[in-house]
Formats: C-alpha cells, structure tokens, sequence
C-alpha cells in the first residue's frame, strides 16, 4: 500500500508540474512541465522507479493521440504544396545532418545520441525512443529544449524584421469530436497488437509507434472519427515525462554544461540549413520568406502552428509542413535509431 501510494504521490506532482507549464502558455507543457517537475521530485527521499507496465501505457496512449492529427482534410491540404513538401523532407534529412554532424565532430557525442537530440521537432517522440533505448536523455533533452526555446524567442523577433506578417487563416483539425469508448478500446487494442510485433523486430519505442501508425490509418481513411479524450492524451504525455524524469538523476553539473555550450552549436547549424530550405520552398510554393521560415523552423508541431496565428502568418502552410515533419521523425526514428543501437556506433 505505501508503494502504491508513493507511485500516486509521484504522478500528482508530475501532473501538477504539466498544469504550472499549461498555464503559463509554455510549448509541450504538459510533458516538459511533468518531466521538469519530476526530476525535483526525484531528489527527494520519496521518489520510486516508475513501473515498466505503466510506461507500456502511457507509450500506447501517447501514440494513439498523436496519430489523430492525420485527418482526410491533412491529407487533402498536402496536395496544395507539393514542391515545398518535397523541399521539407530533403530539408529535415539536411537539418538533422548538419546539427548531427556539429555535435560528433565538434562536441564528440555518440552517433545515437546526436541523431535523437538533432532530430527537428517531435520532442515527445525523441524523449520517449530516447529513455527507451537507454540513451544520453539528460544531454538529449537540454539540446532539444534550448532549441525550441531560442525559436520561441528569436523567431518572432526575424519574422517581424522581415516586414511579412499577415492576416492568417483557419487552423488544421481544430474542433474534432472526441472518440467512442469503442473506437478508443479497438485503437488501443490494434495499437498494441501492432506494438508487439514492432518490438519483436527489435524496433525502438514499439508501443508509441504503433500506437501512432494504427491511429494514423484509422483517421486518416476515416474509419475512426474522433480523438482521443483530451484526459486520457494528458495524462499519457504526463507519464512519458515522468518516464523521462528517471534518465536526469544523478546527472553531473559538467555534463550539463557541455552539452548547453552543444545546443548552442547544435542549433546555429540547423537554422541556417533551414533558412536556406525556406527561402527556396517560399519561392517554389509562391509564400511570403516569413511563412517559409516558420514553416521549415526545426521547432515543436504545436508551437510553430501558434507561432503562425500570433504573427499573422497562413498557419495551414506551416500546420502542415510541420505535420508532415511530426510524423515523418515519428515513423523513421525509432527504426534509425534501433539500427544505430545495433551497430553499436
């Protein structure tokens, strides 16, 4: 019973952390509020490993929510842009090379631990493959973060220098109902048949990935019409950072810092690759350089889609550039980093 109530404890306080964040408007609050709120837990007396059956949940659910932002009428908006879209793909493969490149030549990080950490967005997947395959989470985490913190701050500011803000247009998926108990019980159920089979091939995170792959098909073709209660989402992404919170303790103080002074590097390389990428799908989708910018910006789904609103840009443009990047990492970097972890480099 005290261990029982220890877990319970420990979850509330990871939960709290997520409303703190939640309410102060931050990016992933719910996961980095959980996570940050967690890891001051864990230096206390109190704190308790977390169960592997509890993360086995929280992947699958996780998955399952993420995977509902494939909806027809994404799909459908894909075919305004092809060209730029195209420009995307070479351009997150050139982003996370570059960044990628700077932290193994310049700050001597393993090759794993480099991709995880430079790959441009979809933080919660990178955390969750990261804590699942052991890597350097606490170096992995503090590059991703920094990264999203200097877009949040910087961005505005280069995109008011460019004079091309706007009036914006309507949000993607906003207003979809919430799913039936038995569209979420078959959801959950194929999710994790599929997650089974995923870790048998030795397939890193198998439960996120197919947790979002089943759901990704579901709304996609519209067999499943509606996402996944909005309670249920959270407390997954509060899980996860709770998850993630057990790979920062006994991090050292020197670590920290180096792999500070690695954002820094990190992140200079990626943006100039990306405000490279952006000038010329501006120009080949026939957008404003602000749009582009924001759009190819190696930064969180959400936070760049509000970023759009806030400055006045088209936020279907950059919604579903980002969207396609989310999911493009989400599928690709668990096998990528499975296969790192085999050849042990």
């Amino acid at each position: 019973m005290r261990l029982i109530f220890a877990h319970l404890t420990q979850i509330l306080v990871a939960g709290l952390g997520g409303l703190v964040f939640h309410s102060l408007g931050l990016p992933a609050a719910w996961l980095s509020g959980a996570a940050i709120a967690a890891i001051l837990w864990g230096m206390t007396p109190w704190a308790v490993p977390m169960p592997r059956g509890l993360v086995d949940i929280a992947m699958l659910i996780s998955g399952c929510a993420m995977g509902a932002a494939v909806t027809p009428e994404a799909i459908a908006a894909i075919g305004r842009y092809p060209g730029s879209l195209i420009l995307l793909v070479i351009g997150v493969i050139a982003i996370s090379g570059a960044s990628s490149l700077w932290l193994m030549r310049i700050s001597g990080w393993r090759k794993a631990d480099a991709v995880l950490a430079s790959a441009p967005g979809a933080l919660s997947t990178v955390m969750a493959v990261a804590a699942d395959q052991k890597a350097d989470v606490p170096s992995v985490a503090i590059v991703q973060n920094v990264r999203l913190l200097f877009l949040v701050v910087l961005l505005p500011a280069l995109v008011v220098l460019t004079g091309e803000t706007g009036t914006g247009s309507m949000l993607v998926g906003v207003g979809m109902p919430i799913a039936g108990a038995a569209s979420i019980g078959i959801m959950l159920l194929l999710g994790l048949s599929v997650g089974e089979i995923l870790n048998r091939l030795n397939v890193a995170a198998p439960l996120l990935l197919g947790g979002t792959i089943v759901s990704a098909l579901g709304h996609g073709t519209g067999a499943i019409d509606g996402v996944m209660p909005p309670a249920i989402a959270t407390c997954g992404l509060v899980l996860i950072g709770l998850f993630i919170a057990g790979r920062f303790r006994n991090i050292q103080r020197s670590a920290l810092k180096k792999a500070l002074v690695a954002s820094i590097g990190s992140f200079a390389m990626g943006m100039t690759v990306a405000a490279v990428f952006a000038a010329v799908a501006a120009w080949v989708a026939g957008v404003s350089f602000a749009n582009g910018l924001v759009a190819f910006a190696p930064g969180g789904l959400e936070a760049m889609t509000v970023l759009a609103l806030v400055l006045g840009l088209d936020p279907l443009y950059v919604g579903i550039h980002h969207l396609v990047r989310f999911l493009g990492i989400a599928f690709a970097l668990p096998f990528m980093v499975a296969w790192l972890q085999r050849e042990k480099v």
